[in-house]
């Protein structure tokens, strides 16, 4: 298990190592002590999720309020997405930042994103299924969104399939009314970096 840091401080590409043979692929795609040693801190798994989207649909940027946040640890066992990490934390020498991990039933990457961060995927091809571990509970009163299309964050979304035909994005309602980030900024949504590092300091 290979990790990389990502250029938002906080998120991480994580790569297996695969065993296939005749009868098909074995891996482990999240093993408590190497996660520890590079993140600082074990990973609390509060709650697991696994979603289905077809080609083209968008999700995201959603985040938590900070404490206690929500750090998610991401995979796509069928399929394929883009998943992009988005720096929010105001006064983060990277706010406003983005990167991004292809997700996909080939390589079989994860992607870990801590407290404090934004995150979005769009599928790249029907029934693509991910899956998340997550640090806490869904809890509605402290979600929120940002526009995935925001030009001020200038995510490069891709533009075609797997297949290679012509993706038309599809947002949930919610999402396409979610605000700019510079709408987020204004309202007092978004966490501070001070904060964040506090809370994560204290995981560890």
């Amino acid at each position: 298990m290979e990790f990389r840091q990502l250029s938002v401080p906080g998120a991480w590409e994580i790569t297996p190592k695969q065993f296939g043979d005749p009868r098909g692929v074995f891996l482990e795609w999240f093993k408590g002590a190497p996660f520890a040693e590079e993140a600082g801190h074990a990973l609390a798994l509060a709650q697991a999720n696994l979603s289905v989207s077809a080609a083209g649909v968008l999700r995201g940027i959603h985040f938590a309020d900070v404490p206690p946040g929500q750090a998610k640890y991401v995979t796509c066992a069928r399929g394929a997405v883009l998943d992009v990490v988005v720096d929010i934390r105001v006064g983060s020498p990277t706010y406003g930042q983005w990167d991004s991990v292809l997700l996909d039933d080939v390589d079989r990457r994860a992607i870990y994103l801590s407290e404090g961060l934004g995150h979005a995927f769009l599928s790249l091809e029907d029934d693509s299924t991910v899956l998340y571990l997550c640090s806490a509970p869904y809890a509605p009163g402290r979600e929120h969104g940002i526009h995935p299309l925001d030009p001020e964050i200038g995510i490069d979304w891709p533009t075609t399939a797997r297949d290679g035909s012509p993706l038309q994005y599809e947002l949930s309602e919610k999402d396409s009314v979610a605000p700019t980030l510079a709408e987020a900024l204004q309202s007092g949504l978004l966490p501070s970096a001070n904060e964040v590092a506090e809370f994560v300091a204290g995981l560890r």
